[in-house]
């Protein structure tokens, strides 16, 4: 009897301490400001403080719009995160910002307030209308198979600023 009296709290200690440990190994990916668009790329929170940094540091900024609940900003979102040559660009030579709202900054729409899009702010704070994607109804939108246009966009954004600012 006293036997199985201990093998109870025995077995309940065991339990809990496996359970404790479980707990402890599973890792979260702690919430950055990044919402999954890469979590090792540095993410400014506002896009003043983009412009901010881009003309401080003399990079472009990136910026892109996106709602959590957009099917189609899910799927850029993956392609984008997924890309390791994006991702080293974007964390070596852009000011990065996701944004799911809008600016009052009416250059940063010019066709239209549509998700999901991105745009380059060059360092002198212009906007580049002449880096767009490659549909004429929506200029900003890119979508999971226009990566390699999307790196084409970004490679021209850090040549302007080298023939140009």
């Amino acid at each position: 009897m006293l036997h199985s009296t201990l093998a109870l709290p025995l077995l309940l200690i065991a339990v809990t301490s496996n359970l404790a440990m479980a707990i402890k190994k599973e890792k979260r990916a702690p919430q950055t400001l990044s919402r999954g668009w890469g979590d090792e790329i540095t993410w400014v929170q506002t896009y003043e403080e983009g412009l901010y940094q881009a003309k401080k540091s003399n990079k472009p900024l990136m910026v892109i719009h996106h709602l959590e609940d957009c099917q189609y900003c899910q799927a850029l979102k993956k392609a984008f995160a997924e890309n390791e040559e994006i991702q080293e660009m974007a964390q070596n030579s852009f000011i990065m910002l996701n944004l799911m709202h809008e600016t009052t900054d009416k250059n940063l729409s010019p066709d239209g307030q549509y998700v999901p899009r991105i745009m380059f702010v060059d360092p002198s704070l212009t906007v580049r209308a002449d880096i767009t994607g490659r549909y004429s109804n929506r200029l900003y939108t890119y979508e999971p198979q226009d990566m390699t246009f999307l790196i084409e966009n970004m490679k021209k954004a850090l040549r302007l600023i080298q023939t140009e600012l």
